[in-house]
Parts: C-alpha cells; structure tokens; sequence
C-alpha cells in the first residue's frame, strides 16, 4: 500500500478536512490499542496514519496562515487609505 498523496487533501472543504482530521486521529489511537493488546498484525499502517494525519494538519495550518494573512492586508490596507 502506497503512501496518500498530498493533492486529494488540497481538493477536501474546510469541512471534510476536519472530519478527515478526526477519523485519523480515532484510526491512530485504534492502532495503538490493538497494538498494547498484542493484536496488530500490519505494523506499518502506523506510518501511513501518520503520515496521513500530518497531511491533513498541514493543509489545515496553510489554510488559518492564509485567512489570517489575507486578514491582514486588508488592515494594512485599509489603514493606508
């Protein structure tokens, strides 16, 4: 199984982001539970859920950096007028 692509995340809605965010985050803590049972038998799908999650949180973070900049320049730019 190949590790996800960034460019399917960049296409989800704000919505959907944060919906992906959390089924990750519950997928992740699943695998750690079967993992202290003794019951994990694919190891490496710690790494693409993690993989996956710091995806879906980095898109998340470019998109507050880009409101909060945009937010920005319209002060400086009203402030200039």
């Amino acid at each position: 199984m190949a590790l996800p692509r960034i460019e399917e995340v960049r296409n989800l809605s704000d919505e959907e982001l944060a919906e992906a965010i959390v089924k990750e985050k519950q997928n992740l803590f699943q695998l750690r539970l079967e993992q202290a049972t003794r019951r994990l038998e694919k190891p490496h799908l710690f790494k693409h859920s993690k993989h996956r999650l710091s995806q879906l949180m980095t898109i998340e973070h470019e998109r507050k950096l880009a409101v909060s900049q945009s937010k920005l320049d319209s002060t400086i730019a009203a402030e200039e007028e």
